[in-house]
């Protein structure tokens, strides 16, 4: 298998199953392009095993596949999604060793693990998301990167809570609640749904449950974006298209806590190219 070949296959997981993260990655250059394709397609695989529907302990063996399979040495030259990322690697300083930490919580998320409190959930979001912002820093590139990194996690965290609070019911129903227990009993929060899937609390003490946790978000997009003046202009424009999306999700959830918990919330299409455009744009003042 070719690389070329590999990347594409990539990209093609990228376009089709990470279309928020895909309107800011085809802002950069074909090389950081392709390699940055590679990093969310291997870690979009991880993701999959762990929401895969079966028993847990056939989903963590599989996880454990994952992992021996990242230090395999050639990798499998039938699997592009390897290939292509291996040899990222090698033009990149991509900290493979963080996937570790991505498939730690994603096995975290098959033993169904609940968080008391936000410094708990902290933890995970770190896991499985920061460490994506400290692997796509790798192929973004600073003069500094231990300064870098601590913003690239900071923004992988606001990410992380944004899909949280996208997905509450949905995760619900399938038997994971992310909110911290001290969040919950703080609001008078159970979460309990009823017989149609439909919350039972009080929907004052829900929406202002959903407002709280989603100002704790806008305040980790707001560590994060000190990454920007530290990227150079097409990574700047890559990062910010990703964050301003999501943070356009976020404020849709805020604005309408309780529509939120009743049907999944999206960034229209049309929405995601503008902000991507504004992103570009500010990235070249």
């Amino acid at each position: 298998m070719t690389t070329s070949h590999a990347y594409r296959c990539c990209e093609q997981i990228v376009r089709s199953r990470a279309r928020n993260f895909s309107y800011g990655i085809r802002l950069l250059p074909a090389p950081k392009r392709r390699a940055l394709s590679a990093v969310y397609a291997f870690a979009r695989r991880i993701d999959d095993i762990g929401d895969t529907e079966g028993p847990a302990d056939e989903r963590l063996a599989l996880l454990d596949q994952a992992r021996a399979a990242l230090r395999r040495s050639p990798p499998d030259q039938g699997d592009p999604v390897l290939v292509a990322l291996v040899d990222a690697a090698r033009h990149f300083p991509i900290p493979l060793t963080a996937f570790d930490e991505v498939i730690d919580g994603c096995a975290a998320d098959v033993r169904g693990a609940t968080y008391e409190s936000f410094d708990d959930l902290l933890n995970y979001c770190r896991c499985v998301a920061g460490s994506i912002g400290r692997l796509s820093l790798g192929v973004f590139g600073a003069d500094d990167l231990t300064e870098a990194a601590p913003h690239a996690d900071a923004l992988g965290v606001a990410l992380q809570l944004t899909n949280i609070l996208r997905d509450v019911r949905e995760d619900r129903l399938a038997g994971r609640v992310y909110l911290p227990a001290e969040d919950l009993r703080r609001f008078g929060c159970t979460l309990e749904v009823d017989a149609s899937g439909a919350f039972t609390d009080p929907p004052a003490r829900l929406a202002a449950l959903i407002r709280f946790e989603a100002g704790r978000a806008r305040d980790w997009y707001r560590r994060g974006m000190c990454l920007m003046p530290l990227l150079d202009r097409r990574s700047t424009a890559c990062a910010a298209a990703m964050a301003g999306i999501y943070r356009s999700l976020l404020e849709r959830i805020a604005t309408q806590p309780l529509r939120s918990l009743t049907a999944t919330s999206s960034v229209p299409s049309w929405r995601k190219a503008l902000v991507a455009a504004s992103a570009l744009a500010g990235a070249g003042r």
